[in-house]
């Protein structure tokens, strides 16, 4: 486990947030109330902000709009109910998954806090770290995630997008696809899109360890939050 501490600049005022990187497996539940307890604690202004860096074992989640006919297999992997956006989505081994814990309040001060410019940033910090290694990537109006086209010319998503917000601190996040073993997806309906596949940053070709995927996703995120 890695802990830093950065320092951002929204005009005159100082904003801390940390840096939390796993390098083992997190069991999903208990990341959900880590997650839960911290915005708390964002909210009463006794925490920083943070993004949290992680793999979970193999797991399905159902979002808020997950359709009960979305989960093709329902005894592959261990399924949960997540209070995230969304619908049927995996995460596993290989799969780098962002919980992005930020007070949309004060970043946003004096103007009112913006949920969809959020997320449009979550969408420009995964294109930046794709443009990076070399993958143009885009969004899709109709389809949450972010898109490529793979080795075919087939348009594939390569990035998932599911966030919750409370009295405007955000959690949840992304998570993109590194090295993952896609097959996993085919007990699911992904975000509920049947007619476009998945990739992976190996399957593209990219061969780069966890810590150096880490880094760009902290280089950039400064890039387009900072």
């Amino acid at each position: 486990m890695v802990h830093l501490r950065r320092i951002y600049h929204n005009g005159d005022a100082a904003i801390s947030m940390e840096w939390k990187i796993s390098d083992n497996l997190v069991d999903y539940e208990a990341a959900v109330t880590a997650m839960e307890n911290r915005v708390a604690d964002i909210i009463a202004g006794s925490a920083d902000e943070m993004v949290w860096l992680l793999e979970h074992p193999p797991l399905y989640t159902a979002g808020t709009s997950a359709k009960p006919s979305d989960l093709i297999d329902p005894t592959r992997f261990p399924v949960f109910s997540s209070g995230r956006g969304g619908q049927f989505t995996y995460h596993g081994p290989g799969q780098r998954v962002g919980y992005v814990l930020l007070d949309l309040k004060k970043r946003a001060a004096p103007k009112q806090p913006d949920i969809r410019q959020f997320v449009q940033k979550l969408e420009g910090w995964l294109i930046a770290v794709l443009a990076e290694l070399g993958i143009e990537s885009f969004i899709r109006d109709g389809r949450v995630g972010v898109w490529c086209l793979d080795k075919n010319g087939r348009e594939c998503k390569i990035a998932a997008l599911g966030i919750r917000v409370k009295k405007w601190v955000t959690y949840h996040g992304i998570c993109l696809n590194h090295s993952t073993d896609l097959s996993h997806y085919s007990g699911i309906v992904p975000c509920g899109i049947n007619n476009y596949g998945v990739t992976s940053l190996a399957e593209m070709g990219v061969d780069l360890s966890t810590a150096e995927l880490d880094v760009l996703l902290q280089k950039h995120f400064e890039i387009v939050f900072g």
